[in-house]
């Protein structure tokens, strides 16, 4: 107020995004079918991100995912900086289209137009959950957030949601259920297995020596003086 004149006040979205403007969903399933009701999410025709409790959990999906013919990627602290900033390039772009995710990516993580947000393994703490649910639903968007519960988490999912203040719509669901469809776009994979390949970065050309000729190597410079000092020595 003091030294600013007309100042011009820009703000970003809060981490745990716009509760209002999403779809919270709790899927009851039993632990049977548990796996093969997220494989279907997983199969979705668009992006999705999956959170799991611990990283060997990450894995496991990712792999039993990749050979079901999805596209999955994982990211969780065992990463390395290099790994994780890869793997969110190709998520962002379309090159996988499912991330598995510990929370290490609950915070902080940015990307456009993704609608939904599974939670496989419940989280345990309602910010938790606002914090994985805020990767949808960003900039005034909709989206939605789905979690599979199974019968022995189910009063833990209750006080959750109440703590969150949040009134879920509850399903009964199995795979291959048409309400597991039309909540999620869940569908069967195609069960060809993938692999998730660095993308190949071209290297500049080196640009050509004056007069379009390549310049001689080292050896080759020296080559003819030493052959001037024979020549004189004979």
């Amino acid at each position: 107020r003091r030294y600013l004149t007309d100042p011009v006040v820009h703000s970003v979205d809060p981490s745990a995004g716009a509760v209002t403007t999403m779809e919270h969903h709790v899927l009851h399933v039993h632990g049977a079918d548990k796996h093969a009701a997220t494989t279907e999410i997983a199969a979705r025709d668009g992006r999705v991100i999956m959170f799991l409790d611990t990283k060997h959990a990450v894995d496991r999906l990712t792999q039993d995912l990749l050979n079901s013919g999805v596209r999955a990627a994982a990211l969780h602290g065992g990463k390395s900086q290099p790994q994780r900033t890869r793997t969110l390039a190709q998520f962002k772009t379309g090159h996988v289209t499912v991330l598995v995710a510990t929370n290490v990516a609950a915070r902080g993580i940015h990307v456009d137009n993704l609608d939904l947000v599974v939670n496989v393994d419940p989280p345990t703490d309602h910010k938790d959950y606002l914090h994985r649910g805020g990767r949808t639903a960003r900039a005034g968007e909709s989206g939605s957030v789905v979690t599979l519960v199974t019968p022995n988490q189910r009063r833990n999912m209750v006080r959750l949601m109440s703590d969150a203040g949040i009134r879920p719509q509850t399903t009964q669901i199995r795979s291959g259920d048409e309400a597991l469809s039309r909540i999620t776009g869940a569908q069967a994979p195609s069960g060809i297995p993938v692999v998730i390949t660095a993308p190949v970065v071209e290297r500049p050309q080196r640009s050509a020596s004056p007069r379009g000729r390549r310049r001689p190597s080292s050896a080759t410079r020296r080559a003819p003086v030493r052959q001037s000092v024979f020549d004189a020595a004979a």
